[in-house]
């Protein structure tokens, strides 16, 4: 359903507009009367007028057309007022009352009321517990901010409602403008999914911003921003990136994987910025408003200091970028600038002895050259020009560019004049030269996004029902975690395994041995033992006369590390030789199966190399995954030593992402290890947790 009469409306009831200041009815009908050309239509059965307007008993008597309410009544009023809107024709309304899951069980029956109606009524909602909605193309302030946003092109969200208010008082202050600005509040309706499909059909939105502390619909959230993201730039801020006081899941990959790792994998997917903090998610949002990504990572220096021009080199490296190699005819025309003093190289030094018309000139010259990408102009003070008029040299050149060029003049407070003509222009200015490049590498990163493919999970042949019974069989049985036997369930799903025949007793496990040409591996089954070699229930290369020995050794072992175990048997299989690898899966809450994949065995939990992927994931993604990690080289073969076969390890974890889709009754998934070699890639090990 289309939101554009919630920013767009011609007419707006306050319902539980007040006399007394400082009420939120009455903050909300201020600010709408300052700031909105429409129609308003104060609702309180309490008075007969506000500020000369009359005042209805309820919004089923407002005559006419209704395009958006405010709500501001308390708490328990809220859905039943809802309900009125819905009678007068209301599809948009915005819920400011507090009181309702942030107080906690009472208030979530009550907010639970309000979606029902909402569901029911088919109504768009903002709240409740929200700010408000502020729209500069509408002069529309239905908020109880203390301020009105400056216009602009960024559109902001925020699920922290004091955050917007701190977030509105900075930007006005710095200049920043929004084309909509919005507290989620509680989102018992309308979520950030809703807003990014909306802002993205919206021609005033070039940016989306947003501070999140979760998000409910993750799967949705993937698949909508991953097509957003092709035309339109999203910045977020996710808080809460530690789970302290979370208990650990008993298994290696739930040791590993926390929740903010799903968000990572989950932003990275579908081509959201992740900002690390405030200033970075402005810092971004300003940058990507007004200049388009470069045309590679190579960035040009100018400055008239050089100890500046170092830090802004060091940069570069820290956040992905590159120093340009300026053409032969850049450095030509440049020496008819440069005094003897100056570099002669990326990044230019003009040193303190440089002019305005210095600085223009070489400005200039590095534009024109086209292995630069994008421009760093950076300045210390100096008494030979001043800074109003090189940020009239740099504004004039940006104007005249589509590369990207972004400021570093370094000192006290830019002169009101020098701020001004660099917003004007577009380019944004930093104190700090690693600020300004970090900046930069937002560009960058998002031209990246805009030129990736987004592609589909391969479709696989697989025996899904025979996978479906077992797993039916072993939940009946009362199983809740599935180990070495579940090896049969990953052969439906074409996965490779080593197969493992189970012995009950040393002469059971010297039989089984016997049919095997090879060395064996002796490992333990049991459900309670989830790190089998450190409880000493792992045997490795063991010779066809040692198994005996080998298999009553493991079991005076167990005895005395793990006596509460339930032992199963003992598992013989053969020994495979190749590197350990491990692909994981952890049921995260909000965005379903996430992967992992990464180097395995003992390892796994001492090196923590993995990558982590949010399932289904497509062919391309997979082998992202087994190519990002740090010890891809030694997969790939390094100093003489055969390789791995990749594309095995690819095909596997396309296979796990396929398997943990279609059962959703499986929290966590370990295969580990899986053995990888030249001809291919083999599963010996696995721990399967079904869902309670």
């Amino acid at each position: 359903m289309s939101l554009n009469k919630l920013f767009h409306p011609e007419s707006v009831a306050v319902i539980g507009a007040s006399r007394e200041e400082g009420q939120v009815g009455r903050e909300v009908l201020t600010n709408l009367l300052e700031s909105f050309e429409g129609e308003i239509y104060p609702v309180n059965p309490k008075a007969e007028r506000i500020d000369g307007l009359k005042c209805y008993d309820s919004v089923t008597e407002i005559p006419g057309d209704l395009d958006l309410a405010v709500i501001a009544v308390p708490a328990g009023l809220v859905p039943d007022v809802l309900a009125e809107c819905s009678e007068s024709g209301i599809k948009d309304a915005i819920v400011v009352s507090g009181g309702f899951k942030e107080i906690g069980k009472a208030g979530a029956e009550l907010e639970e009321q309000l979606a029902e109606v909402a569901r029911n009524n088919e109504m768009n909602v903002i709240g409740p517990n929200a700010i408000g909605v502020i729209s500069t193309g509408s002069n529309l302030n239905a908020s109880f901010a203390q301020e009105m946003a400056l216009p602009g092109n960024i559109s902001f969200m925020s699920q922290s409602g004091a955050f917007c208010t701190a977030v509105l008082d900075w930007a006005n202050e710095s200049g920043m403008g929004f084309n909509h600005f919005v507290s989620l509040g509680n989102k018992a309706v309308l979520d950030e999914v809703d807003l990014i499909q909306e802002w993205n059909r919206d021609e005033n939105t070039d940016v989306i911003l947003a501070y999140l502390e979760g998000i409910d619909r993750g799967s949705k959230f993937v698949g909508v921003a991953e097509k957003v993201t092709k035309d339109t730039p999203m910045v977020v801020v996710k808080s809460g990136r530690t789970d302290a006081g979370a208990s650990a899941a008993a298994s290696h990959t739930g040791t590993i994987t926390g929740s903010d790792d799903a968000y990572d994998a989950a932003f990275s997917q579908s081509g959201v910025i992740r900002a690390d903090d405030i200033e970075e998610l402005f810092d971004f949002g300003s940058i990507l408003a007004h200049q388009k990504p470069p045309k590679n990572r190579k960035v040009g220096i100018l400055t008239n200091a050089g100890g500046p021009g170092v830090m802004a080199t060091d940069a570069l490296g820290e956040y992905g970028l590159e120093l340009a190699e300026l053409e032969d005819s850049t450095l030509k025309n440049l020496e008819g600038v440069l005094s003897s003093l100056a570099s002669r190289k990326n990044p230019i030094d003009l040193t303190g002895k440089a002019n305005e018309a210095d600085y223009r000139e070489a400005l200039q010259y590095m534009i024109e050259d086209d292995n630069v990408g994008s421009v760093l102009a950076m300045s210390a003070p100096a008494a030979i020009f001043s800074y109003p008029e090189l940020a009239e040299i740099i504004s004039e050149a940006r104007d005249k560019t589509e590369k990207p060029i972004v400021g570093s003049l370094m000192g006290g407070q830019l002169e009101p004049k020098a701020r001004e003509r660099l917003e004007e222009a577009g380019v944004p200015n930093y104190f700090d030269p690693a600020r300004a490049v970090r900046a930069l590498s937002a560009l960058v990163k998002y031209g990246d996004i805009q030129k990736r493919e987004i592609y589909s999970a391969d479709r696989f042949s697989i025996n899904r029902d025979g996978a479906a019974e077992k797993l039916a069989e072993a939940r009946e049985a009362g199983t809740k975690v599935l180990g070495l036997s579940g090896l049969e369930v990953l052969e439906d799903y074409g996965i490779p395994t080593v197969s493992a025949d189970i012995a009950q007793t040393a002469e059971d496990a010297a039989s089984l041995a016997g049919r095997v040409e090879s060395e064996v591996v002796l490992k333990v089954d049991s459900p309670q033992i989830v790190h089998k070699t450190d409880a000493g229930g792992v045997k490795l290369g063991v010779r066809a006369g040692e198994v005996e020995e080998e298999y009553r050794d493991m079991m005076e072992t167990l005895e005395e590390n793990r006596p509460d175990a339930e032992i199963n048997g003992v598992r013989v299989q053969a020994m495979r030789e190749g590197q350990e690898v491990i692909v994981g899966m952890k049921r995260d809450p909000q965005f379903g199966p996430l992967l992992m994949f990464g180097l395995g065995g003992i390892y796994v939990e001492v090196l923590q190399d993995v990558s982590y992927g949010v399932a289904p994931v497509s062919e391309r993604k997979a082998r992202e995954m087994v190519e990002s990690i740090n010890a891809y080289p030694i997969l790939k073969g390094v100093r003489g030593n055969q390789g791995v076969e990749i594309d095995a390890l690819v095909d596997i974890v396309q296979r796990v992402s396929k398997f943990s889709t279609d059962f959703p009754e499986i929290e966590e998934l370990d295969l580990n290890p899986v053995i990888a070699s030249e001809v291919g890639a083999r599963v010996t090990d696995l721990r399967m947790r079904f869902s309670s």
